[in-house]
């Protein structure tokens, strides 16, 4: 019975997946991309060629890219694009930035010099959660940012923002609700509030990795529609201290971040959402939210609620950019697929429009709400239905 109802609804949502959906919705300020590793032998069988890469990204209407390891003959092949780049300076790096400027130059020269303004730069970011990954190079995160920022100066470019990447649940205390959030001790003296100082300073952004995949496997009580941004009577949760009603998971976070730094006294600081996604798949059996069918709701959802213009209930400009997580699956014996694309650079959701001002429909909603009621009656296989 459960096999039978599963094939018939896997008919119905391919059946009403072909039908158009509503193109009413405005579009947004917030920039949408995604995140790039360098091809490599052991992240991928064949790793593309940078060009592949640029004529991908162009393909499927990302105005950004974040390259995680910012490899120079992946910025050249973004010359004269209309993709703009936010770079990552390694963490193992951090050290000899702070120890001396010259290092910082020497970077530049490598990396930034030869193609901009050619090819567009807009953020650096020193380091990728260095809190989590590197926590003994926090006393050198600060001069290395700062090292960086007037390195940029002494070579005249002033619209390159430095800035660094931090994780959502290593360094914020609690999600819900986002009214009571703060920055977790003893980060918040030693870095993040002297970083929001400087950050304020410059103009520039405080960049976060936002996985509400991760918080909802970690708070069992967290109903799977609230992070898949299904909306229904029921799916909310109510912050009683500003009255606040939340109805997805991913405002809640940016809103528990944006908390935390009025608390630090930094109430205006613009906020990046450096990394968010769904995983499409899992090398662990026991993780069956990490599907393709959810890895799609969440990522339909996600692209029409930053293109509605609502932005989030404490800040009404949203973020100012979000990326994806990631371009590419990864080759892996362990771990979980995130890409949008497969390794061959193929579509992996070809009902998504990653570009443009589309937004879901009735269908499309049509579609979300029988995508649920799929995945469970093929993952639980006992012929019932629940909306969680």
């Amino acid at each position: 019975m459960s096999s039978y109802c599963s094939l018939s609804l896997a008919a119905l949502l391919f059946t009403l997946s072909l039908l158009p959906g509503s193109t009413s919705l405005p579009t947004s300020t917030t920039t949408i991309g995604a995140t790039y590793s360098s091809g490599t032998a052991a992240t991928y069988a064949m790793p593309p060629t940078p060009e592949k890469v640029a004529h991908a990204v162009a393909a499927l209407g990302l105005r950004s890219l974040r390259l995680d390891s910012s490899d120079p003959t992946l910025v050249r092949a973004f010359l004269y694009s209309n993709t703009t780049l936010l770079l990552t300076i390694p963490n193992q790096m951090v050290p000899p930035l702070a120890a001396n400027r010259s290092n910082a130059l020497r970077w530049l020269y490598v990396h930034v010099v030869p193609f901009y303004p050619r090819t567009k730069i807009s953020t650096i970011s020193v380091g990728n959660d260095p809190l989590e990954s590197s926590p003994d190079f926090s006393t050198f995160l600060l001069p290395a940012i700062r090292n960086l920022h007037l390195s940029l100066r002494d070579l005249g470019i002033r619209k390159i923002s430095v800035s660094t990447t931090f994780s959502f649940i290593s360094v914020i205390t609690t999600p819900f609700p986002p009214s009571s959030a703060q920055f977790l001790e003893p980060a918040l003296d030693t870095v993040v509030r002297p970083l929001l100082q400087f950050l304020r300073d410059t103009n520039s952004s405080f960049l976060v990795n936002l996985y509400p995949y991760n918080l909802y496997k970690i708070r069992s009580e967290i109903p799977i529609g609230f992070p898949l941004f299904q909306e229904h009577p029921f799916g909310f949760r109510d912050d009683l201290t500003t009255g606040v009603r939340y109805r997805n998971l991913f405002d809640m976070m940016v809103d528990a971040v944006i908390s935390a730094m009025a608390v630090a006294g930094y109430e205006n600081i613009p906020l990046i959402v450096t990394e968010t996604g769904w995983p499409s798949f899992s090398t662990d059996p026991t993780e069956i939210d990490a599907n393709p069918v959810y890895a799609e709701l969440y990522l339909k959802g996600l692209l029409c609620h930053l293109r509605s213009g609502k932005g989030t209930p404490l800040r009404k400009e949203g973020v100012s950019e979000t990326y994806i997580y990631e371009l590419l699956d990864k080759q892996m014996r362990k771990g979980r697929n995130w890409g949008i694309l497969y390794p061959n650079l193929t579509a992996k959701y070809k009902y998504i429009q990653f570009s443009g001002s589309y937004c879901r429909g009735f269908f499309d909603m049509l579609i979300m709400a029988v995508g649920q009621f799929l995945v469970f009656a093929f993952l639980h296989g006992n012929g019932s239905f629940s909306l969680l």
